[in-house]
């Protein structure tokens, strides 16, 4: 036999140093895009259920499957109605974005003192006339809103808080507006995105412990008769110049990163969960009763992760912005 060349390249991007450990459990969304629509929300959230597969018709034009069924991996992302608690307005400054002011709903989720001490006696009309009365130096307008999971599969009553930025319409009034309107109510996912739109996606990757340089980085093992040791690199840099270079593979943190995902197209935002829930549950997370959505391809996180959705960044112009055609959902 012939010598068979073998393509084992190194693991990881070196864009990702230092790899440490998220300071947080849940992602976080740092950059919003912009929308040329009527106001709304740019983003959402769900709970990562797990995985299956579901049969399609390829709807890309290019696609030498064109109008052919297709079996395709899904990640299921169970995404009961956020609430939205509050809003928060922002002027820009040569330091960036600062906080002008903020309203809070006099109506809020009891669960919510789970994350701070709620107020008695709170006048929701008086700072929103406050915000009203500043609204010529508001350069951007969000909400802040909080997650329901008691609704969802996962086991916890403590919901997460975080801010969604409103984009669209032609001026800031419009989208203060548009706060306005929903503040003390329940958002839905289909109230926010559609169909074959594309979405990205922000989370912590599942975590793996402190790992070495082989399963950290796939470099190769050495032999048998190596000295010191086998699974380690063969020199970790020159004498001179005397330092090591940071491409150099290292031991450390593998795992439990803050990654975001692009471009992961919604195939299906359904409002019955026995539609995709096998029979028993979800592995690891249980019964999906209510709101889902089904996105194409993996996610990175574990099961009952909170997964940050928001508008695309960059989104695909040459595939079709309908819904596709879904033939089976393995169940």
């Amino acid at each position: 036999m012939g010598h068979r060349k073998r393509h084992a390249p190194k693991r990881g991007s070196l864009a990702y140093l230092p790899r440490g450990r998220s300071a947080r459990p849940v992602g976080k969304i740092k950059t919003w895009p912009s929308w040329s629509g009527p106001p709304t929300l740019l983003g959402f959230a769900g709970y990562k259920a797990g995985m299956t597969h579901i049969v399609m018709i390829e709807d890309h034009p290019h696609s030498p499957y064109y109008g052919q069924e297709r079996v395709m991996a899904v990640t299921i992302i169970d995404t009961p109605p956020i609430f939205v608690s509050g809003i928060r307005t922002y002027e820009m400054t040569p330091y960036g974005l600062s906080v002008i002011g903020e309203s809070w709903s006099s109506d809020l989720n009891s669960d919510l003192s789970r994350v701070f001490p709620l107020p008695k006696d709170y006048d929701t009309s008086k700072t929103l006339d406050k915000l009203k009365d500043s609204i010529e130096t508001v350069a951007e307008v969000r909400t802040i809103v909080h997650t329901q999971p008691i609704i969802s599969g996962v086991s916890q009553r403590k919901p997460h808080l975080f801010e969604i930025k409103i984009g669209g319409g032609e001026t800031i009034q419009e989208q203060y507006d548009y706060a306005s309107s929903i503040l003390g109510k329940e958002i839905r996912a289909m109230d926010i995105l559609k169909e074959g739109q594309f979405v990205d996606t922000s989370s912590i990757s599942i975590g793996k412990g402190f790992q070495g340089p082989v399963k950290r980085w796939g470099i190769r093992i050495l032999h048998h008769k190596s000295r010191g040791t086998k699974r380690g690199v063969g020199a970790i840099g020159p004498w001179k110049p005397h330092h090591m270079f940071y491409t150099v593979p290292r031991a450390g943190q593998l795992g439990y990163h803050q990654r975001t995902d692009y471009n992961k197209r919604v195939l299906k935002i359904g409002e019955d969960g026995d539609e995709i829930t096998p029979p028993g549950g979800f592995i690891r997370y249980g019964i999906v009763r209510g709101d889902h959505m089904i996105l194409q391809g993996s996610i990175t996180g574990h099961r009952k992760s909170l997964i940050k959705l928001r508008y695309a960044l960059r989104a695909p112009s040459n595939v079709p912005s309908e819904a596709p055609t879904l033939t089976h959902i393995h169940h």
